[in-house]
């Protein structure tokens, strides 16, 4: 079993028992009766680098990375640095993270805030909007063509934008296949957990220009934005680098200075 079926094996018995506390049907009037989803896309396709930064206290491959006992100042810090959108990992077993963390972040600040999660069902995407999601991840590695066209539709139709996430050629093609408009590219191998930062320039030839190109995993500072945007990125998608950081306003700040005139 490879560590992103592992992941998923987990997030499923988890998902089982929140079905359990609350019936799809409630969830789906839950998400109906939240306000409308905010669209990142206007500040992601502007001149410039957009930096999605992620609210992130653990990973499969560093174990704990900080510790955020209130996420809402981290992601207040993003706020005020730029961001055009916080990620949020709500995957309890690998991440420590949790819905809860995404509704107090989306209580704190106004920016889009993505739902980090591994994203196999329905009930998820309506969870997510629910707790005040704007983004949810669609990884393709995760999920049968069929299953990826039918929660892309459906997360559409919910009104939040969605970042499909790709590790390879024959994952991009479907990515692309699928119209997907914001195509994160990974450098972390999810079977394996080995990041190579070629990745993302030897996929983003593959993804046509009228795309939005994030590049996602072994990003450590303003030097990795700048190699990054000059292979096509438009947004870069920051955890571990900004959590550790001092001082994460002014890191997202530097890094959405990147390309932009002065």
């Amino acid at each position: 079993m490879s560590v992103l079926d592992d992941i998923v094996a987990g997030v499923r018995i988890d998902l089982a028992e929140r079905e359990e506390r609350i019936p799809f049907d409630e969830i789906v009037s839950a998400a109906q009766s939240v306000v409308p989803a905010r669209d990142p896309m206007p500040h992601m396709r502007a001149e410039g680098i957009s930096v999605i930064a992620e609210v992130k206290r653990k990973s499969p491959s560093k174990g704990d990375l900080a510790d955020i006992p209130d996420p809402t100042v981290l992601a207040s810090a993003y706020t005020r640095g730029g961001a055009a959108a916080i990620s949020v990992l709500t995957e309890r077993r690998r991440f420590n993270g949790s819905l809860d963390d995404l509704r107090a972040v989306r209580a704190a600040v106004d920016t889009p805030l993505l739902r980090k999660d591994f994203i196999v069902t329905s009930y998820q995407l309506h969870e997510a909007r629910a707790a005040g999601a704007d983004l949810a991840l669609l990884i393709v590695a995760a999920l049968p063509q069929p299953e990826l066209e039918r929660l892309y539709a459906e997360a559409r139709g919910l009104g939040l934008t969605v970042l499909v996430e790709v590790h390879d050629e024959e994952e991009t093609r479907r990515a692309v296949d699928l119209g997907a408009e914001l195509i994160g590219v990974n450098a972390r191998n999810l079977k394996t957990l080995a990041v190579d930062n070629d990745t993302f320039g030897r996929l983003s030839a593959l993804i046509p220009d009228d795309r939005v190109k994030v590049a996602e995993s072994g990003i450590t500072g303003t030097a990795d934005v700048e190699r990054f945007a000059a292979e096509g990125a438009r947004v870069v998608l920051v955890g571990e680098a900004l959590v550790r950081d001092g001082d994460p306003e002014g890191a997202v700040r530097a890094m959405t200075a990147i390309g932009r005139d002065s």
